[in-house]
């Protein structure tokens, strides 16, 4: 069977190409990107979701695919993107798509980071091809990110308590790879998730224990929080993406738990406090 990964030279791709390694060498892998390097037991090739006639070629002859969507910001970028993706795979006859997508996805208007993910999962919904769709919880490596300005200013801030099950990345990757090894996933939503999910005073003391400093859960105003990123000199469309993001938070829309990771990946998912220690320690 030919399995292809495509966005495989970013963290994730690098993850799941990996695990599939791992897991199974009877399969023909094909890491796809738009600069794919040269990797044992893999075979490279050029795709780019902004040049469509280089998605027929990369997706040319294969069984299964896993798409992985950029970290593009711009608004309406990711969305076209996704589509190109999907539809490029259906007319390349890929046998089972999977699509990489994120906790709480639903119709929402850009720039709200959800729009991208939502035009994909209805392209892919609406294609006719086989499918499975994989959501993802916010990473917990991604929270480590912020650890410099927390520390910085003893605090961890968002815009009012609310519960994440924060994911490793790893764990994602495991899942996406259980999903093509394995046969039973047509036509499933699966939530890739942590154990549990971690309240802004819970998750700001985990990082403080693991730091060895004091670090405390701030809820502040929705404009302070933007006005603090413009002094950053951060382009507006990514701070509407990142305020929309806690925004999130706030509505519970990453307050998901379930046991997909454990089912997908046959192991349980990382503890957020071994991801931190990795991260962090």
């Amino acid at each position: 069977m030919n399995i292809g990964v495509s966005g495989a030279s970013g963290k994730l791709g690098q993850a799941i190409v990996r695990e599939l390694q791992a897991r199974n060498s009877d399969h023909v892998l094909v890491a796809i990107s738009r600069t794919p390097a040269s990797t044992p037991g893999v075979e490279g090739r050029v795709g780019d979701y902004d040049k469509p006639e280089t998605l027929a070629t990369a997706y040319a002859g294969l069984d299964k695919l896993i798409i992985i969507p950029t970290t593009d910001l711009r608004p309406g970028m990711r969305g076209t993107q996704n589509e190109t993706a999907i539809t490029s795979a259906v007319a390349a006859g890929v046998k089972h798509i999977v699509f990489l997508s994120a906790a709480g996805t639903r119709e929402q208007a850009e720039p709200a980071i959800g729009a991208s993910y939502w035009r994909g999962e209805q392209a892919l919904i609406k294609s006719g091809a086989s499918w499975t769709i994989l959501r993802m919880n916010y990473y917990a490596e991604a929270l480590a990110d912020e650890a410099e300005s927390a520390l910085a200013t003893g605090a961890l801030t968002g815009f009012g308590e609310n519960k994440v099950a924060f994911v490793g990345r790893e764990d994602v990757a495991a899942a996406a790879a259980g999903i093509v090894l394995t046969e039973g996933h047509a036509g499933a939503i699966y939530n890739a998730t942590g154990a549990k999910s971690y309240t802004g005073a819970e998750r700001a003391a985990l990082m403080g224990e693991v730091l060895g400093k004091t670090v405390v859960f701030a809820a502040i105003p929705v404009e302070t929080f933007k006005a603090g990123m413009a002094q950053m000199g951060l382009p507006s469309f990514v701070i509407d993406t990142i305020t929309g993001i806690q925004l999130d938070f706030a509505s519970g829309a990453f307050d998901v738990v379930t046991g997909d990771v454990e089912k997908l990946a046959g192991r349980k998912p990382q503890d957020l406090r071994d991801v931190l220690v990795a991260k962090l320690g």
